[in-house]
């Protein structure tokens, strides 16, 4: 029976989720190019606001649980699970403050309208997964960009998303790079659980009634241990609070 409700509501939401894209495209390239980056910042806020909520139209609620207090004037390098695409708005609205930007495959970096746009002038990385030295030099250049300009930067260092929400191990090369390139920054661990529910039927329908939960764990300084088991802590603690 759930899965049979499912058809109309994702056929209701792809319309709205299209219309959202579409009407935020033209809104961002004006923001960009007429007023600059916060404008263009504002109106990123605003889309991912509209992508996270209207996954209300599918029964699906998103609860973004942080009660810590992380600086605003300094970088953060945000941590995560990652388990579907919707793990990607709600950490844009919820973090906003910290200007995050994401580390993407390059193959996003065109053809989804809004989406495409502010992956390539909004100060995101895309990376080529086929090209090591072009990856590397992306998350270089990422990781100095956010440290001139006081910008975050979003990490899934699992490498690709859980279909089942089981964790997998981190791959640490990029995340080695931002830890050392940004030693004075924030590092902020996030468990997102049943984000992957949303997919639970592939593409199509979409899952419904779903709770996806994100838990902001407590702030660690990127110097407060040794490289190594500075990791090692990251990990353990967004994988121990992860349900599967």
């Amino acid at each position: 029976m759930r899965k049979i409700l499912a058809y109309p509501l994702t056929v209701i939401y792809f319309i709205f989720f299209g219309l959202i894209l579409v009407i935020f495209h033209p809104i961002q390239w004006f923001c960009f190019n007429v007023f600059g980056y916060q404008a263009h910042k504002k109106s990123v806020d605003a889309l991912n606001y509209c992508l996270t909520y209207s996954l209300l139209l599918l029964g699906n609620r998103v609860s973004f649980r942080n009660k810590y207090k992380i600086a605003t004037d300094k970088p953060c390098i945000v941590v995560a699970n990652h388990q579907s695409m919707y793990d990607i708005s709600p950490i844009i609205w919820n973090m906003r403050n910290h200007h995050p930007k994401f580390i993407s495959k390059k193959e996003l970096g065109k053809g989804i309208p809004s989406i495409s746009y502010n992956l390539r002038h909004g100060g995101s990385a895309l990376i080529d997964r086929k090209d090591r030295d072009q990856a590397l030099k992306a998350i270089i250049n990422l990781a100095n960009y956010a440290k001139e300009n006081n910008r975050s930067v979003v990490i899934f260092p699992e490498g690709t998303r859980s279909r089942d929400g089981k964790p997998k191990p981190f791959q640490t090369g990029g995340l080695k790079i931002l830890l050392k390139k940004l030693p004075d920054a924030q590092v902020v661990p996030i468990s997102i659980n049943n984000s992957w529910k949303t997919l639970r039927y592939g593409k199509f329908p979409m899952g419904i009634g779903a709770h996806l939960t994100f838990d902001v764990h407590e702030p660690m300084g990127a110097r407060d241990l040794p490289l190594e088991e500075l990791i090692a802590k990251i990990e353990t603690t967004i994988s121990s609070n992860i349900n599967y």
